[in-house]
């Protein structure tokens, strides 16, 4: 998989095949995104030139839902924050500054938009990645080892089981 490829699509966004036939291209979901999180494809392949990706390791979602509320051709469909599947976070724990007892960091815990549920602690320390992330990128983005990859929607065969990442 090319690291260019690695764009999340916004919330809400259907199956890339069905995104792409409904997609407007109007940048309507970029223009209401107040955390400018929302860019629009340039290059030369028509099929996806001027679609809305987001790349977390430049500005993560941060899930306030406005894009797929806005979007004309319903290509992004209106969704509960709980049932956003962006993509999906792998945390390495070999890298992970809490998990190799470096330090007690908590950054991707303390950023995840829907705590307890996509993201825990285990024994109140250790974090976990749960089957209920949406993908949004806010824990890749903020983690200082990184020890966090999202992995788009498009690019998984099955929804992982509830692990915390690699051992």
């Amino acid at each position: 998989m090319l690291k260019e490829n690695l764009f999340l699509r916004p919330p809400g966004a259907r199956s890339e095949k069905e995104f792409l036939s409904r997609c407007l291209q109007c940048g309507q979901c970029a223009q209401v995104c107040i955390f400018d999180c929302i860019k629009m494809r340039r290059g030369f392949n028509f099929f996806v030139a001027g679609t809305p990706e987001i790349n977390p390791k430049e500005a993560p979602c941060h899930l306030c839902m406005r894009c797929s509320e806005i979007c004309p051709s319903d290509a992004l469909h209106d969704v509960p924050i709980e049932e956003v599947r962006m993509g999906f976070a792998e945390l390495d724990r070999k890298k992970c500054f809490t998990w190799i007892n470096h330090l007690l960091c908590r950054s991707c815990y303390e950023r995840c938009p829907i705590k307890w549920q996509a993201m825990r602690l285990e024994q109140g320390e250790y974090p976990v990645i749960t089957k209920d992330c949406a993908g949004c990128g806010l824990c890749e983005h903020v983690c200082p080892a990184d020890a966090i990859v999202i992995t788009p929607t498009r690019f998984q065969k099955n929804r992982p089981k509830d692990k915390g990442g690699a051992q």
